[in-house]
Formats: structure tokens, C-alpha cells, sequence
């Protein structure tokens, strides 16, 4: 009997660590499909449906995704967020699990794509990111979203696209969005200031095309920008939390509204884990997030789903 509880303890062990093996193979290679898969499966049961998807350029990457909670009664602020990878990796399809945890407090969420590596480099996914939120601004009343109130929302590479395309206003004006329509930007972990450019993913998007100060959210603070939370983990060494501070400091010089949340002990991933289930069960970054954006909203939003 001994021999075989011995026997079966030993398989279980093994069968543990072939699952961990796996896992640890999965977020090699697509980090947020494995967290997008971790968060349908631990996440709240909420009914968030995909309800549009739609292609605005040759690229496949020019993409976007419209999700909605069924049932919820519009028309409701708009969250647009844009993934991260450096300018040379990412999918919105994998993204699924900002949707089902952000929609549920009262918003219709887009996930946007734009192009990525050479056809990507600066200011091609700029325009991408404007074109998405055009769109938005154009189209979302017809799937329950509010033009007028619009959030955008970034990580990593994602955050800096939201950041420069809303505190540059030639972006925006080129899509056909009104400043205004934009009630805040939430910033996960991203980089604002990285001129002289000393990564090879930096140099690729930005250097090669010849970009310079131009190309720095830093650089393009002024008062009229809309209001603005920055999330960074303070031992972040993927985008330094100095990034966060920089653009902080220089909202703060011309009288901008900026919220930071700066947090201690935590990496790159952490604020985008801190939206998904099960790392929800912290709320400190997501509570901050959405209380952020209700403070922000022109209208009632509605009330959370119990």
C-alpha cells in the first residue's frame, strides 16, 4: 500500500511540474494569450460579448475589437487599449481579458492594433492609434459606446502610443477627434522619455527613420492635455520607472492634471497583471484605474453588475 500512495504521490509531482514546464513555455512565448486563457477560466462570471471587429488598413495588425458587457444600457464611456511588445510584437486577440474585467464597471472596451517592426516605425504606429480612436469616435454610438467620453489606455510600448497621440495634438486632429472627447489616459509601465534612443527596439521604431525630441511624450506636455494616471512598478527594468516620473514632472511644470501610482517591489507586468483575474484580488491598481476614469466621466457611469 505504502509503495503504492508512493507511486501515485510521484505522478502527481511529475504531472505538477510538466504543467509548470508548460506554463513557463507559454509565457515565453505568448505571454498575454497564456493570461488572456488564466483569466476566462479564474475571472468573475460577467456575460462580456465580442461584438464587432474591424480592419481599417491592409495590414493585419490594423485591427480593432469591440467588447461589451449584454444588457448594459448605453450609451456607456468608451476604454480603448492599446498592448504593448516593444513596436515589434503583440496581437489585440490576446487581449480578451482587459475587455472582461474593465467592461463590467460600465464600459464598452475597444482593443486596438496597429503595425508593428519596419512597417511600424515611428510615426506609422501613431497614426495606427489615432486611426483606432477616429474610429471610435466615428462609429461606437451604434454599439452602445459614448463619443464623447473616451478613455485611453496603454501598456509598455501601448502606453507611450496613447501618450504622444494625446498630448500631440496633430494625431488626433488628423483622425477627426476634438481634444475634449478624450476624458483621461491611463499610462501601465510605459516609456516617455527615451531620447537618445539605447535600445535596439527603440533605435529600430524610432532612430531609423530619423526621429529625435520630437518623438517624446516629455516633450509635448501643456495644459490642454487631458487628464492623465501614470502606473509604474518602482523596480521596473524593462522601462525605467524614471520614464513615469519624467512625463509627471513635466505635466505637473505646465499645469496639467497627472495621478501617479508608483508601486513598490513591482516589475514591468505588474500593472497589467493588476487588471486581470486572479492578481484583482490586490484591487490597488485596478480600484485606482477605474476610480480614476469615473472621476473623469462627463455622465453617470453605470453601476457595476453584481
Amino acid at each position: 500500500m505504502k509503495r503504492r500512495v508512493m507511486w501515485a504521490f510521484g505522478i502527481i509531482i511529475a504531472l505538477l511540474a510538466l504543467a509548470g514546464l508548460a506554463l513557463w513555455i507559454g509565457l515565453q512565448r505568448n505571454a498575454p494569450a497564456v493570461l488572456d486563457n488564466i483569466d476566462s477560466l479564474a475571472g468573475p462570471s460577467h456575460d462580456v460579448a465580442r461584438v464587432h471587429e474591424e480592419r481599417f488598413g491592409e495590414n493585419p495588425l490594423q485591427q480593432l475589437i469591440v467588447y461589451r458587457e449584454e444588457g448594459a444600457e448605453g450609451p456607456l464611456p468608451v476604454f480603448i487599449f492599446f498592448h504593448g511588445g516593444a513596436w515589434a510584437h503583440g496581437n489585440p486577440q490576446d487581449y480578451g481579458f482587459i475587455a472582461r474585467n474593465i467592461a463590467p464597471q460600465g464600459y464598452v472596451v475597444v482593443l486596438g492594433g496597429y503595425r508593428l517592426n519596419e512597417a511600424g516605425r515611428y510615426p506609422a504606429m501613431l497614426q495606427d492609434t489615432a486611426s483606432v480612436i477616429g474610429w471610435v469616435r466615428e462609429n461606437i454610438a451604434s454599439h452602445g459606446g459614448d463619443p464623447d467620453n473616451l478613455f485611453l489606455s496603454g501598456h509598455s510600448a501601448g502606453a507611450y502610443n496613447v501618450a504622444q497621440v494625446a498630448l500631440d495634438g496633430q494625431w488626433l486632429a488628423e483622425a477627426g477627434v476634438p481634444r475634449e472627447a478624450i476624458r483621461g489616459v491611463v499610462g501601465l509601465a510605459g516609456p516617455y522619455d527615451f531620447y537618445p534612443f539605447d535600445t535596439d527596439r527603440s533605435r529600430a521604431a524610432f532612430e531609423s527613420v530619423g526621429a529625435a525630441e520630437e518623438s517624446q511624450p516629455v516633450n509635448h506636455a501643456t495644459a490642454a492635455a487631458p487628464p492623465m494616471l501614470l502606473v509604474h512598478g518602482e523596480e521596473d527594468t524593462v522601462v525605467r520607472i524614471r520614464n513615469s516620473k519624467a512625463l509627471e514632472k513635466a505635466l505637473n511644470a505646465v499645469g496639467s492634471q497627472v495621478e501617479t501610482l508608483y508601486l513598490p517591489g513591482k516589475a514591468h507586468n505588474n500593472p497589467l497583471l493588476a487588471l486581470t483575474s486572479p492578481w484583482r484580488r490586490n484591487p490597488q491598481v485596478f480600484e485606482r484605474v477605474t476610480n480614476f476614469m469615473k472621476a473623469q466621466v462627463s455622465v453617470p457611469v453605470q453601476p457595476q453588475t453584481p
